[in-house]
């Protein structure tokens, strides 16, 4: 038998896998001192018992990565068989390199801090890039939200449907997409004067008189999805619509996608973004509920995943 617990930055995520899975949310108070540490209590008996403790390290990152962190240390400690994270927003993935002089890799500490605190196992969604998955020196089970995605976009029904890659480094995630749903594929070419400041410079594909889809990894601050949208108007696209697997939505992305003309912009769950539907009309949540209760369930009756990860 196993346990699901999960901290503060992704409950109503964690009440549906649990949904999924016809299992009750483990009783763990995450609090905080006044002093902003956090404080963990595990309130049932967890010896011998598998762990899975959801918890998406998106804002306020460092917050929800600690309350991960302590949760994980207090399951170790109150003897649990094996602790398997389920982090399906994994921040600080996008400094998986050195891109100047004596720049750190986080993306490689924060796995390694996982690892030391005694998670033995992580499942999470779409990273960044796929090679964190090598920072790890434990298995790491990596799901993609891209069959929810195109559940969504072939209920559409779209016509002359073309899918768009926002940047070069797109591309590959972009083409699966346009196989699976037998449509056209046109790239962005895109240059990045500084950190979330981007400048579109053409557009390689036909767009002209086509429905378009944008399809990324995550919407930060939008500014790149926004300029994207505004150059594939600007070349004759007929609507423009976007999909994205982590809905950041920081600073003022929901402003500039309010005033884009994308139609309908779709995020997943990952993240929660409750409040900021209701700040932005053409902003949709889709769920990856099911999918990580799916994982879940394989992992603890030890059958295969694989199917899972296209």
């Amino acid at each position: 038998m196993y346990k699901v617990f999960t901290g503060n930055s992704n409950e109503p995520l964690a009440l549906e896998i649990c949904k999924h899975l016809s299992v009750p949310l483990g009783n763990a108070k995450v609090k905080t001192f006044s002093d902003g540490e956090v404080q963990v209590e595990i309130g049932e008996n967890v010896r011998g018992r598998d762990a899975y403790v959801i918890q998406s390290t998106c804002s306020p990152a460092n917050t929800n990565l600690m309350e991960l962190l302590v949760m994980v240390d207090a399951l170790k400690r109150a003897s649990a068989a094996k602790i398997n994270a389920v982090v399906p927003y994994f921040g600080y993935a996008r400094q998986d390199r050195k891109v100047a002089p004596r720049a750190p890799i986080t993306a490689k500490l924060v796995a390694d801090l996982m690892s030391v605190a005694g998670i033995d196992r992580m499942i999470t969604v779409d990273l960044h890039a796929g090679q964190i998955q090598g920072f790890f020196d434990i298995p790491v089970d990596h799901l993609y939200a891209a069959p929810v995605m195109l559940d969504e976009i072939r209920g559409y029904r779209f016509k002359d449907l073309v899918v768009v890659s926002p940047d070069a480094g797109g591309t590959e995630r972009a083409r699966a997409f346009a196989k699976r749903l037998d449509a056209g594929l046109a790239i962005i070419d895109k240059r990045r004067s500084g950190p979330n400041v981007s400048e579109v410079m053409h557009i390689i594909g036909d767009v002209k008189d086509k429905t378009c889809v944008i399809i990324d990894d995550m919407i930060d601050t939008a500014g790149t999805l926004c300029a994207a949208a505004q150059a594939l108007q600007d070349k004759g696209a007929v609507e423009v619509y976007a999909c994205a697997t982590h809905g950041v939505l920081s600073g003022p992305a929901l402003d500039r996608i309010s005033a884009s003309p994308l139609k309908k912009v779709f995020v997943t769950d990952t993240i929660p973004t409750q409040s900021k539907l209701k700040q932005c009309d053409c902003l949709e949540s889709l769920t990856v509920s099911h999918l990580l209760a799916e994982a879940i369930r394989r992992i603890n009756n030890a059958e295969s995943v694989s199917s899972l990860f296209v």
